[in-house]
This record gives C-alpha cells, sequence and structure tokens, in this order.
C-alpha cells in the first residue's frame, strides 16, 4: 500500500466532508476548518508526481481560492449567503479532484496489471 498516496486522498476527501459540513452548519469554525484542511491536501498535491498532478493541483488550489475568501466575507462582512455559495464552488472543484484521483487509481492499476 502506498501510504503517500492514503494521505493525499485521506485529506482530500477531508477537505469535501468539512466542506459539506459547512452548508450544513455554516459558521466561521466550520469554515476554518475546511479551509484549512484544503490549504493541507493542496500542500500535499504539490509532491504528487503521476499523470493527472497538474489537474489535481489546479482543482485544489479552486477550492483554495474559494474558502479563503468565503472565510473573510463570513468573518469580515457577515455574508452568509456569499460564504456558502463559495463553499459550493469548493465543493465541486473538490469532487472534480477525487474523481481524477480515481481515474489516477484506474490508470496505475491498469500499469500494475501488465
Amino acid at each position: 500500500m502506498d501510504w503517500g498516496k492514503v494521505t493525499y486522498i485521506f485529506f482530500s476527501l477531508m477537505s469535501l466532508t468539512t466542506t459539506a459540513g459547512f452548508l450544513y452548519e455554516p459558521n466561521s469554525l466550520a469554515l476554518f476548518l475546511a479551509a484549512g484542511v484544503n490549504v493541507i491536501s493542496t500542500i500535499l498535491k504539490i509532491g504528487v508526481k503521476n499523470l493527472l498532478a497538474a489537474e489535481l493541483l489546479a482543482s485544489s488550489l479552486v477550492a483554495d481560492l474559494h474558502l479563503i475568501p468565503a472565510f473573510m466575507v463570513l468573518t469580515f462582512m457577515g455574508d452568509e449567503r456569499l460564504a456558502i455559495a463559495l463553499a459550493i464552488g469548493a465543493i465541486v472543484a473538490n469532487i472534480f479532484s477525487i474523481a481524477l484521483a480515481l481515474i489516477e487509481s484506474a490508470k496505475s492499476q491498469e500499469k500494475d496489471e501488465f
């Protein structure tokens, strides 16, 4: 088992689920946790060297650029609706990232079989 892959998939899934948790209970702490986990996920994806590494990193950066402004909007402006809208964009980017990780896993399993 590749523990590096386990770690970066774990943080990708945690990013998605913590952002979904914010949509269930929209508060600053939940959004801060979602953004923090997503930043960790982005940092882990910097070291990934596989076929879809650029796409994985780009999708994680997109989620970062939704969650960090969403936290600022919620904290400083108090605009919950805009923060939720930005969080939904982050969820879409994270779902795309998970889909890419699944495609990459399927491709690597095909290589291992041959």
